[in-house]
């Protein structure tokens, strides 16, 4: 059986072992860090920290394995982690600035993106201020589910009214940017940040009126196969 529910603060360890999993370019990281809690700690756990209300998780039998997390406002969330996350993290991982980044490993990388998280800004910003992350593992893909979930988690959003909402896609995740043109999100080329590793993607979520595509009704109950 397959529950789509809020996530829980016993949720997070598996956050952290999702975003391993699906961490390179949407298939298995963990060959390439050292820390295996690196990419978590960046996608995946301080949306469950500090603000669950817009983080649900996909379980079956074998325990959470999906989930879709993200915040309203980009901005806010922003500084909230530069208040509440980034502190005591970045006392536990050394800021490789001093290195030469080419010569930088995986888990340095990431460790500089906690020192120096990239902020949002810009025209894609202003128009669709809310983001969105969805991972799931390999047993849970090709059955319905990421759909499921994106489309509860737009509702959830929606109820606070017309909203634009971006992603971010590892440009060499071809079934990823498959997926979210297929719920309704469109390729947005921006020069502000454009990147031959990472493409964006964004929609508006109209409101009330996108509850009918998935209002919630099966958070926290069961769901297709």
């Amino acid at each position: 059986m397959l529950r789509l529910r809020p996530v829980l603060e016993a949720d997070v360890p598996a956050l952290y072992a999702i975003s391993l999993a699906t961490g390179a370019a949407g298939g298995d990281a963990t060959g390439q860090y050292v820390d295996g809690r690196l990419l978590g700690h960046i996608y995946s756990a301080p949306y469950a920290v500090l603000c669950p209300e817009t983080a649900l998780v996909a379980e079956d039998e074998q325990g959470v394995g999906g989930y879709v997390v993200g915040a309203v406002d980009t901005v806010t969330f922003e500084e909230r982690l530069e208040r509440d996350w980034w502190p005591r993290l970045r006392e536990i991982y050394q800021d490789p600035s001093g290195i030469p980044w080419k010569d930088w490993t995986p888990d340095q990388l990431r460790s500089f993106m906690i020192h120096h998280p990239h902020r949002m800004s810009g025209a894609m910003i202003e128009a669709f201020p809310a983001h969105v992350h969805m991972n799931l593992l390999p047993r849970m893909q090709r059955r319905g589910i990421g759909r499921r979930l994106i489309e509860i988690w737009l509702a959830t959003a929606g109820n606070l009214g017309d909203l634009g909402v971006h992603c971010g896609v590892n440009a060499a995740n071809v079934a990823g940017m498959a997926f979210w043109q297929a719920v309704g999100f469109t390729h947005y080329e921006d020069a502000l940040r454009s990147s031959r590793s990472t493409k964006w993607f964004v929609r508006t979520i109209e409101g009330p009126a996108d509850a009918a595509m998935g209002d919630g009704s099966n958070i926290s109950g069961t769901a297709p196969n």
